[in-house]
């Protein structure tokens, strides 16, 4: 053979001429535990690289649960939470939001007073202080309210705030309307079946999905946009000048809605109608003189409290920035909660990882907004019975958040007696650890018996305007739907 011919390669890996059976068994012995090593690596690489691709595919988690019980409440402590940057550059959007809201609960207390000062005015006996349909039972002892010239005084100087809340519900459309009624009248207008047994309910709305806060926020930053790509300094100052005259009128009556609210006569009169403002969503009453001043900034707190309904169904796109899946993609859906739009939620059922189902267990003593006869607790029963039964859903993880301790304690603390209005609560002990130990075990017991498949039941006992105990519960929610979602990708 040529010397030209001898490959390079083969002279340099070939083994000694001269080498011994010890020296070649080391040699094969250290080229198998090389080649062992290889093998692994490399295998290591091939799972970072399968558990990177199922990272990259979108976490898809939905949020449902009757109207005001806390929904987006939670979509926004998941954005304060896993994506602080986009939280910080909406937050100040919120700003007309809950001067709305502020304005509403000021607008709310002065109809009850129209309606107070023009009964009070009647010769008659029998006014005992109240006209809402909730007071039948109110001692007809009372003395009669005794209304002043400030009460008028106070009705004058709030007019203004009319204007101003027709003006900001007409910029956010029909998100600023609360249900007044419904004409469905079961709590989950969706099938257990398939999309067929819902096919006609769906038919039966209409149910605009673009609607909510994300494209409320979009519109005004279209709106605002559109005018600079056009130069048109004239819309720019108009829409400038709205904002400053609303922040300026609000401003203007920070004394007077202090001291309507802090009116003793009318706080007697809220409470003879069994009206507490300051139990729902939205009430900044207490804020005013921090929130009512031109300059005012919204806070993180803020943020959340505030309230704007949900329609239809919204999608909304979060990045985590940390936690265990930061740089994952997270898909949370908002929906609707009101009878009228349940009917919405099925198309989303397919292909969610998992599903935060918020029942607000203070409402035990309340009635739907939509459905005066139907009480907010039973629904909630019901609806999580249907979401539990749905087939389609058998493989979703189901996570319950009882919400709403907070309000529920300072009820059960003022003497309101679960048992009056859920008999099956017995003689138990009126307390809040007996009370949502007792919710828990009716919420588990239907998981029990309505879903298809055996599956665990985890539960949270939540307040979810509160921040700080929400981010510790999200960072257990996203662990346990993390390793949910890594468990699915291994079965695809």
């Amino acid at each position: 053979m040529n010397a030209t011919d001898v490959d390079p390669l083969s002279l340099a890996i070939a083994p000694p001429p001269d080498e011994t059976p010890a020296e070649r068994a080391a040699r094969e012995f250290a080229e198998a535990e090389a080649l062992r090593i290889s093998n692994e690596i490399d295998e290591q690489i091939r799972k970072e690289r399968e558990n990177e691709k199922k990272k990259k595919r979108p976490v898809k988690l939905l949020l449902l649960g009757q109207s005001e019980s806390g929904k987006t409440a939670t979509l926004k402590n998941f954005q304060l939470t896993y994506a602080k940057r986009e939280w910080i550059a909406e937050r100040n959007n919120w700003r007309a939001v809950i001067f709305l809201n502020l304005v509403r609960n000021v607008n709310y207390i002065l109809d009850i007073l129209n309606r107070e000062m023009a009964a009070a005015s009647l010769p008659s006996p029998e006014y005992i202080g109240s006209s809402d349909e909730s007071s039948d039972d109110i001692n007809s002892s009372k003395p009669r309210l005794k209304f002043k010239e400030k009460h008028r005084l106070l009705k004058l100087r709030l007019g203004p705030l009319r204007r101003i809340q027709t003006d900001l519900e007409r910029r956010f459309g029909a998100t600023a309307i609360e249900p007044q009624s419904t004409t469905v009248t079961t709590a989950a207008p969706f099938g257990s079946e398939g999309p067929e047994s819902s096919r006609r309910t769906l038919n039966e709305f209409s149910i605009n999905s673009r609607n909510g806060w994300k494209s409320a926020f979009e519109k005004l930053r279209a709106m605002r946009a559109a005018a600079r790509a056009e130069g048109n300094d004239n819309a720019l100052r108009k829409l400038q000048e709205t904002d400053d005259e609303i922040a300026d009128v609000i401003a203007g009556c920070r004394d007077d809605m202090n001291a309507i609210w802090e009116d003793s006569t009318v706080r007697e009169m809220l409470s003879r109608g069994k009206t507490r403002i300051e139990d729902s969503a939205g009430f900044f009453l207490n804020d005013v003189e921090r929130i009512a001043v031109s300059n005012y900034e919204p806070t993180d707190d803020d943020v959340i409290r505030a309230r704007l309904r949900t329609l239809g169904v919204q999608e909304y796109k979060f990045i985590f920035e940390h936690g265990r899946t930061a740089g994952q993609e997270w898909r949370l859906y908002d929906v609707g909660g009101a009878r009228s739009s349940r009917a919405a939620w099925w198309p989303y059922f397919d292909d969610v990882n998992a599903i935060i189902f918020l029942a607000p267990i203070s409402c035990f003593d309340e009635k739907l907004a939509e459905d005066r006869r139907v009480n907010r607790l039973e629904d909630s029963f019901l609806l999580w019975r249907s979401v539990c039964d749905c087939k389609l859903l058998s493989r979703t993880q189901l996570i319950l958040f009882l919400n709403k301790c907070d309000l529920l304690q300072a009820k059960l603390q003022r003497g309101v007696r679960i048992r009056d209005s859920v008999p099956s609560f017995g003689d138990r002990r009126n307390d809040i650890s007996t009370a949502t130990r007792y919710f828990q075990q009716h919420f588990k017991e239907i998981l029990r018996q309505s879903s298809p498949v055996q599956r665990p039941f985890f539960v949270h006992l939540t307040s979810v305007i509160d921040t700080r105990s929400t981010a510790v519960t999200l960072g257990a929610v996203e662990e346990s739907i993390l390793r949910d979602h890594l468990r699915r990708a291994d079965l695809m």
